[in-house]
């Protein structure tokens, strides 16, 4: 039997920067994930961006169609994609909607009178995380780097963030083939940062 992973806990409020990047570097070096507590992002605002993504969710799929994913942005329908492509299976379990940066028109946004406020919630928390270098500047520490090393090498001069709202509707398929909510994958890019809402399914495991 697996044991349930106990991640390491990263408080962000700790004025010891030293040992918040040690913490950091422990945890990537032992599991490669970690929570992070007092990120300063308001609780208001992240339980308004899942109510507002709960509400597209819910919406009929001839509605989500109409923002229909284009180069990388917008709604990727249930089973549009594996993340494991040398699977035999059928796609992976879940829907989603992409935004990128907020600049230029690659960005699909749903009708506003169909969901209201639902535009100008997800850009405010797309700009408060894409804005955040505190973690980086503690990650660099965490290298033994200088904390400012990314910013000197230009990381931030052309930053790309993407943000992915994310709905797994659990079982669908009452047949005998196997079905991944998000199969096995490795990210992209320099970070991920993930937000649950207490619902069981981002799961670690050690054996």
């Amino acid at each position: 039997m697996c044991d349930a992973l106990q991640l390491p806990i990263v408080d962000l409020s700790s004025p010891d920067r030293f040992s918040t990047a040690n913490s950091i570097r422990q945890a990537c070096i032992d599991h490669g994930f970690f929570y992070l507590v007092n990120h300063g992002v308001d609780e208001e605002l992240v339980n308004k961006v899942f109510e507002q993504s709960s509400k597209f969710f819910s919406l009929p799929i001839e509605e989500k169609m109409k923002v229909i994913i284009k180069n990388y942005n917008g709604y990727s329908p249930l089973f549009a994609g594996k993340l494991d492509t040398t699977l035999s299976t059928k796609g992976d379990s879940k829907e989603g909607f992409y935004v990128s940066q907020l600049a230029g028109d690659l960005n699909q946004w749903p009708l506003e009178e169909d969901l209201p406020s639902w535009r100008s919630t997800i850009e405010t928390y797309y700009q408060l995380l894409s804005a955040g270098t505190k973690l980086l500047s503690l990650i660099a520490l965490s290298l033994k780097l200088d904390e400012d090393f990314f910013e000197k090498v230009g990381a931030f001069n052309e930053p790309l963030a993407s943000l992915g709202l994310l709905h797994y509707p659990g079982e669908v398929d009452s047949s005998n083939e196997e079905i991944y909510g998000a199969s096995a994958h490795s990210d992209f890019g320099m970070l991920t940062l993930l937000v649950t809402n207490g619902v069981p399914g981002l799961q670690g495991i050690h054996c």
